[in-house]
């Protein structure tokens, strides 16, 4: 009867985890896709309010505040989450005011830069460039707090923080239109100040007040995650730049681009859902980790299931669907795109297959073997795209893109398996070790 009684009451805890997980990974999505609707609302009205130079001049803006963004999650977010999610909530306290102290440095030191150079180029690059430099310490500090909220299992706070930038936003982009100041000065100033009003809302949910004067032993105290972080994000973003880059220089590069990008956004349903299982895996996994390398390894496996099933579902549909339906989602865009959605099932899925590794390899704070992978990735996807593209255009570009996405996640989890073989045997050392020092 007792064995009874325990079984129960396994199965009933294993039953909570399981919904806490759930309930944890509905708000990450949720939040992704408020975030992503956001960004997405700001372009389309950008774009349909200024011509075409005053929208280029948004957008060179706009890069700059990601390349900002991915550095200070770098040095700031990202060793947060990987050491100091599921912890004791005072240690939590602590390390959050000198991690968001962090992200307000790197805004405050990357918004005089933005301000400086908006001040010296002349003409909407300039104006756009002064207005991110004004505001780039409440964009990326809004962020932070984001990030905080996900390291202690709390993803509806981040949520409701996103909800608060969006509704800001919408209220300032319309006071920016009925005072008739539409200009990429004003509507990336109203970006700013909206994340700014967010900032200062999760300051009040957080309890807590940056501490500026913490950064520099943050980022001492975690150097060895901070410096490879940094250069595992900023690869990323170089990677797709060059990409890009890559493909405009070869003869009909820019409608291969189009194509690409059509088909990309075909899925970006998909691509919403992923982002939003990794801002829960990584915490999750740190917690799992602790607890049983088993349930870690079986939890990576979960959510990159989740992703290859959900990439392969939606290719499924997006096959179905007949060209008349498809005409009318994107009109001309329709007919290079629809070619492409095979081998854009594949590489989505495939992103979807790395994630669950990655989140493993974050878990385990391998920086340098992550940092690896990434660059090999990196050049996996710049080299298959350019030589498809240079042998068979759009449909060689997407193919040679999804080749290399497999080789990639087949790569993250070869390197997931040997770092986490690695951690054991390091593990078994100390305590050899330690036995060895104790009979003496």
């Amino acid at each position: 009867m007792s064995t009874n009684r325990w079984n129960v009451a396994r199965l009933a805890a294993q039953g909570r985890r399981l919904q806490g997980t759930a309930r944890r990974l509905g708000w990450a999505v949720a939040d992704q896709a408020l975030s992503s609707l956001t960004n997405f609302f700001v372009g389309f009205f950008v774009a349909r309010t200024l011509g075409p130079a005053a929208f280029g001049a948004f957008s060179v803006a706009f890069v700059t505040y990601l390349i900002a963004l991915n550095a200070s999650r770098g040095l700031a977010t990202d060793p947060l989450m990987v050491r100091y999610s599921g912890v004791q909530y005072t240690e939590w306290r602590r390390a959050v005011a000198a991690s968001v102290g962090v992200a307000v440095a790197v805004g405050t030191l990357g918004g005089i830069a933005c301000a400086a150079l908006g001040i010296v180029v002349s003409g909407p690059t300039g104006s756009a460039l002064l207005a991110l430099g004004i505001t780039l310490p409440g964009l990326l500090l809004q962020d932070s707090w984001r990030f905080a909220f996900f390291s202690a299992g709390r993803a509806g706070r981040a949520f409701v923080n996103d909800l608060v930038m969006a509704v800001a936003l919408g209220v300032l982009i319309a006071l920016v239109i009925v005072s008739g100041r539409s200009s990429e000065f004003y509507f990336m100033l109203a970006l700013g100040a909206s994340a700014t009003v967010a900032a200062f809302v999760g300051a009040v949910q957080a309890r807590l007040l940056p501490r500026v004067l913490l950064a520099s032993d943050w980022l001492r105290k975690h150097r060895d995650l901070c410096t490879r972080y940094l250069a595992e994000n900023l690869t990323v973003t170089g990677g797709t730049q060059l990409k890009f880059y890559g493909l405009a220089a070869i003869g009909g590069g820019l409608t291969v681009v189009g194509a690409l990008r059509a088909a990309e956004l075909l899925f970006g349903g998909v691509y919403v859902l992923t982002q939003g299982i990794g801002l829960m895996a990584v915490p999750e996994a740190v917690r799992l980790f602790h607890q049983s390398r088993a349930r870690l390894r079986q939890f990576c496996l979960l959510i990159s299931a989740l992703g290859v099933g959900s990439a392969i579902a939606c290719g499924a549909v997006l096959l179905a669907i007949p060209d008349s339906l498809g005409q009318r989602l994107l009109q001309a865009s329709w007919a290079p795109a629809s070619d492409l959605i095979l081998p854009t099932t594949v590489f989505t899925a495939a992103f979807g297959l790395q994630i669950g590794a990655w989140a493993g390899l974050r878990a385990l704070a391998a920086a340098s073997r992550s940092l690896f992978t990434q660059a090999v990735g990196s050049v996996l996807s710049t080299v298959g795209v350019l030589a498809g593209a240079a042998a068979a255009g759009a449909i060689g570009a997407a193919w040679g893109i999804a080749a290399a996405g497999v080789l990639g996640a087949a790569f993250w989890w070869w390197q997931f398996r040997l770092g986490l073989r690695a951690f054991l045997q390091k593990e078994d050392q100390q305590a050899a070790a330690e036995e060895r020092a104790s009979t003496f």
